[in-house]
């Protein structure tokens, strides 16, 4: 089995035909269909079934090549970041964080590092679901959580980076965008969005709004959702700070609480090379002249 094998897999698997597969591979079709044909011999399976009108996946086909495409991206990513480290560069350090916002001041750390360690190449990696365990199974050397998400995990090494206070997210135009600073008693009478995934701390404060009995609520399943929601006028919500993308979209309030979420980085305690825990000590020298950076 080789990459271009694959290649011809996954455009057919988007075209499901061999002429216009073909045509957008530069090759011919009966090279196009001698090499899909090697492929499943191969493989032990067929990928497509033919017929008079083209190709259509069968089950394992299908499932089969949405791995392929993977694959292929992975491969491709791979090969680009290893010409950009043979370029300049004699070590690299994978970080990685749900969202870009989760480390705001992340390029003004790059950059500051690479005044002090030219030779070492950083790349970023934004992974919504699954990052942590990408870090913790070594395929990344840092990692953005909150503090409580690794408490318990003991192989890893903790170094705090800033506590993200509660805000109130709102359209610009709402009456509540005109506040400082937004009391519970703000929200009498407001439909709040709660859930999503939200850490601990937001959670016991949805909770106190709810119990109070002045507020109207229903759920929503992630962030983006809950932003949409506001959006849409359909109410508004509480979120991290650590969330807020900057881009001016709606107005962000800090919330009059004494909860806030401490974040951190972690590296792997096995990991001793000294250029790693330099980037880590960039971010924190980043991150404490400017403490209040999400207001």
């Amino acid at each position: 089995m080789t990459t271009k094998q694959l290649a011809y897999a996954a455009e057919l698997a988007k075209t499901l035909n061999f002429n216009r597969a073909a045509e957008n591979l530069f090759i011919s079709q009966p090279t196009l269909t001698y090499q899909i044909k090697a492929l499943e011999d191969e493989i032990g399976f067929p990928i497509f079934e033919r017929s008079g009108k083209g190709a259509a996946l069968t089950p394992a086909g299908e499932q089969f090549c949405t791995t392929a495409r993977n694959i292929l991206a992975e491969l491709k990513q791979a090969i680009e970041n290893g010409q950009n480290f043979n370029a300049q560069y004699r070590e690299n350090i994978n970080i990685c964080m749900p969202v870009r916002s989760a480390v705001y001041f992340l390029p003004q750390i790059m950059n500051a590092y690479a005044e002090k360690y030219p030779e070492i190449s950083v790349t970023p990696y934004f992974i919504y679901k699954g990052y942590l365990d990408k870090f913790l199974s070594g395929e990344m050397d840092i990692a953005f959580s909150l503090e409580h998400n690794l408490k318990r995990v003991h192989d890893v090494k903790q170094h705090h980076l800033f506590d993200s206070r509660i805000y109130l997210i709102c359209q610009k135009m709402d009456k509540l965008a005109e506040k400082n600073s937004i009391h519970p008693e703000d929200l009498s009478g407001h439909t709040l969005m709660v859930g999503g995934g939200s850490p601990p701390e937001l959670r016991a404060v949805q909770q106190r709004l709810i119990l109070s009995g002045n507020i109207n609520y229903f759920n929503s399943p992630n962030h983006d959702t809950t932003l949409t929601n506001v959006a849409a006028k359909r109410g508004i919500c509480l979120a991290p700070g650590f969330l807020n993308d900057h881009n001016g979209e709606f107005a962000w309030i800090p919330f009059n609480c004494e909860e806030k979420m401490p974040c951190a980085l972690y590296t792997h305690k096995s990991d001793k090379r000294d250029f790693v825990l330099a980037f880590v000590k960039e971010a924190q020298k980043i991150y404490q002249q400017n403490p209040d950076f999400a207001v």
